[in-house]
Parts: C-alpha cells; structure tokens; sequence
C-alpha cells in the first residue's frame, strides 16, 4: 500500500506583508518549520491558505515557491476545486501538474446538489485530473454532507483515491471504513479527531495545527498509527483547550495569530477575514502558557 498520504498533512498557510502581498520568506520559513517538524506531507492552497482570496497567478506563484523550496521532497496536495464543474475541469488545463502528488477537491459549496450532482461533479474531475484526487468534505462550509454512500461510490473510481473527512459525525467514518475499498484513504479533516478516527482505520489527519505545532503534533498522530494509543491520547490532551481558539473568529485567523506569537510570521489575513482580536490573543496566550505549548517550538 502506499503510504505517502499517511501521517500528518498540513494546510499550509499562506503569509502576507503589511500591505497583504505574500510574503514568500515567510512562506520559506513555514515550509522550513513544518518539514523539519516530521510532517509526511504538504496540502497547498485549501482553506487554511485562504484560496478563496488568493488569485489564480499567485496560486501558481505559491505552487512554483513550493516545488522550488522543497528541500525534503514531502509529497504535495493542491487546492483545486469549487462549485461550477466545468470551470474546475477548464482550470486545470492551466495547472502545472509537474511535482504535484495529488489534488484536493472540496464538495459543491453553495449551489447545494444532490447525491447525483455530487457524484457527476467529481466524476469530471477524476476523469480529466492528471494526478489522484483526495475528496474533501467539509458540511461547515458547504452547506451539504456528503454521506458515506456517496463517499463509498465515489470511491470506486480509480483515479479518486480518499477523503478527507470533517464532517465530524464518528459513525459517518465508520460507515466509509466499513465499506470503502481497502487502498482508499479516509484521512481527517479535524485536528482532534486525527487520533479517533486513526483508531477506527483511518490514515492520519489534514491538520491546521500543524503549522504551528509540527513536531508534537506529528509525533501524537505517528504514535497513533502504530498503535500507542495510551501516548496519543496523552498528547492529545495538549491541544484541545487551544483548538477551538483557532476557528472562533474564522480560519486560518486562528493559527496565523498563533504563529505571530511563535514569531514565524505575521497574523495578517485578508478580508473579508480580520486579524485575531486583542481578546482572542490573550485568550490563546493564556492557554499556551497553561498546557506547554510555548516549549514545543523552537523557532
């Protein structure tokens, strides 16, 4: 089985200057942080890296950065999706697909479709796509919950090789475990539920934490997959007082404040998101200091 997708993955962020051009050392220094942090793999351009808000030239620029600042090699997952098929299929006619090892594709958003819609809308994308395609379906911000019956049909195509799943419903995972074919990946999309869903055959976890907290993190998630539950549960008691403090005022506001005060990089965002509140600030200070989470980083 290939094991290139198994582990930690992170949702890269993307850095930005005061005035909200990227900024490409500090992407460098991410890149830096989590591949020495022992991450399996990196996912560019999801959510966490604000893609909505990034163009389609920077999002080359990023991917090209990326393939160039590399230095380990790690696997790498890139965005591509949204809510009309045919401009997704067109799109990547555009994408240099050299040294991407898979894409990440999010369900419909908005537009709402049906099993059928769903199902034809990532058909045309298999069919056309390059490189594997990772579903992604996340109901938070879709607006629709792909089931496990759809997930599990979706999974007999051969060029569409798992999930990830954060939808958050436990017996969701366990239904596209049961009936999943055995080489397709169900990977979670939620960072607290890596070591859960890990324990009821999942592969690992696309985390937003990670960016912050490679090592620590990894380690929790590696344990977890050879089996050393009693060590991951322990970890795990480590991040779930600051986890919520990474979504409460949206993503990747959260873990942008948190790597501002690690020092890796600025908290900007760009609107319509705003940069972490003073009280969301000291709120995640508190909790670093009280659940040592400031040690596990060494800039």
């Amino acid at each position: 089985m290939d094991t290139k997708f198994h582990g930690v993955g992170v949702a890269i962020v993307t850095p930005f200057n005061a005035d909200h051009s990227i900024d490409f050392d500090g992407f460098g220094r991410v890149i830096r942080h989590i591949s020495d942090g022992g991450v399996r793999y990196i996912v560019l351009q999801g959510t966490t890296g604000e893609s909505p808000t990034v163009s389609k030239k920077e999002k080359a620029q990023l991917l090209h950065y990326l393939k160039e600042n590399n230095a380990k090699k790690l696997p790498i997952v890139y965005g591509v999706g949204g809510n009309v098929t045919a401009d997704v299929v067109a799109g990547m006619k555009d994408i240099d697909f050299e040294g991407v090892d898979a894409i990440l594709s999010v369900c419909p958003y908005y537009n709402k479709p049906g099993k059928r819609g769903v199902i034809e809308h990532f058909t045309r994308i298999a069919d056309a796509c390059p490189v594997p395609v990772i579903l992604y379906n996340i109901p938070f911000r879709t607006g629709i919950n792909m089931s496990a019956e759809t997930i599990v049909e979706l999974a007999q195509h051969s060029n569409i090789i798992g999930v990830k799943e954060a939808s958050c419903v436990i017996e969701q995972c366990m239904e596209i475990v049961r009936d999943k074919p055995d080489d397709f990946l169900l990977i979670s999309g939620d960072d607290v539920q890596g070591v859960p869903i890990i324990s009821i055959g999942g592969v690992g976890v696309m985390s937003v934490i990670a960016n912050a907290f490679p090592t620590r993190f990894s380690a929790m998630i590696d344990a977890a997959l050879q089996g050393d539950f009693a060590f991951a549960q322990k970890e795990l008691g480590h991040f779930l007082r600051i986890d919520p403090l990474l979504y409460e005022e949206g993503n990747p506001v959260g873990v942008k404040n948190l790597m501002e005060i690690l020092g890796l990089i600025s908290a900007e965002v760009r609107l319509p998101l705003m940069k972490a509140s003073d009280d969301l600030s000291e709120r995640q200070r508190a909790v670093l200091q009280r659940d040592g989470l400031l040690e596990l980083v060494t800039p």
